[in-house]
């Protein structure tokens, strides 16, 4: 069952329209999440929503918005104003523009979404935009309001759909020299430019985002299934920190001779170095609620008992060991 849309309206291209439906392109609803709990008697926690003055619980009715015009004061703003704020985009996401998809800075990206048509009639209207945007290299840009906010929204073909992400405006965007200015000046070593470019060419390869391990959310799980299980956990001894480097040049040339002396990387899925087998297989929250049942189940069994078949076979096997 395809899952509800979180954004419908239309598509627009001069005089072309379409009917469409966004749905976010990623989901953390997988990822391990914890509620919070009263420690004493084990019982969920509510949040509520009470007067910052008179510390008392106020209704949902009685809740509105308000614009700090001065320190404690607000200007109240209601959702029917809001509301009638009707602008184009409301409903429609109308190309403005087609920019080389090159041009966008990274910074600038922030949600991606699928769009797909979302009416029989529309689907030739949508093939048509889709198609004239193939192997151009170029990325139509419009506007959707989401959440009560205009955004902009970067479209590209994938597939068979569209793939849409939400850009930030410039003012959300931190300028780079506040970050960077203090950053001296520092003429490299051709010699040491060389070992790096060295070591960064032993470590290349394709990207395969199907290698990514998360992990965090398998040491959640592998804690959940010991706790769930009532098995001791030894407390971890924390990784000694990096040791500042003190002569540099020495530190890449051992580091261009232990690259040389691993094993070259394969094309393949891999198992990152240093990674602990997980004693179950992760595959995101479901994994670790089945987990934690299994050992659970298994926790709870007897002991089985050791019959004399058993013990003669034993038996038989230690003198069969030591003759």
């Amino acid at each position: 069952m395809a899952a509800r849309a979180y954004w419908k309206g239309y598509l627009k291209l001069s005089l072309v329209s379409c009917p469409i439906a966004l749905n976010p392109a990623t989901s953390s609803s997988e990822r391990v999440s914890f509620r919070q709990i009263n420690k004493k008697t084990g019982h969920r926690l509510r949040q509520q929503m009470v007067d910052d003055e008179t510390r008392e619980p106020v209704a949902s009715e009685d809740r509105g918005k308000g614009y700090e015009v001065a320190k404690n004061e607000y200007l109240l703003i209601d959702d029917a104003e809001l509301e009638a704020l009707e602008i184009e985009s409301s409903h429609t996401i109308d190309i403005d523009r087609f920019v080389p998809a090159a041009q966008i800075d990274k910074r600038y990206y922030d949600s991606p979404y699928y769009i797909a048509p979302n009416d029989k009639v529309g689907q030739e209207a949508f093939a048509v935009i889709r198609d004239a945007m193939k192997g151009k290299g170029m990325v139509a840009l419009g506007r959707v309001v989401m959440s009560k906010r205009e955004r902009v929204i970067a479209l590209e073909p994938l597939g068979k759909g569209l793939l849409g992400t939400t850009l930030h405006y410039p003012y959300e965007v931190r300028s780079d020299q506040e970050m960077f200015d203090d950053i001296p000046d520092i003429k490299v070593p051709d010699e040491m430019l060389e070992l790096a470019t060295h070591i960064l060419e032993t470590k290349a390869a394709e990207f395969d985002p199907s290698e990514f391990k998360d992990h965090y959310e398998e040491a959640l799980v592998e804690l959940i299934r010991k706790k769930q299980a009532k098995i001791p956990i030894a407390p971890r001894e924390q990784p000694a920190a990096p040791r500042n480097v003190i002569n540099l040049m020495d530190a890449l040339r051992r580091s261009v001779k232990a690259e040389q002396a691993a094993p070259a990387p394969s094309k393949g899925r891999k198992r990152i170095e240093g990674q602990k087998e997980m004693l179950l297989p992760i595959a995101g929250k479901g994994a670790a609620k089945e987990a934690a049942k299994e050992s659970a189940r298994e926790a709870s069994k007897p002991a089985a008992k050791e019959t004399p078949a058993r013990k003669s076979a034993r038996a038989g096997g230690k003198q069969r060991k030591a003759g």
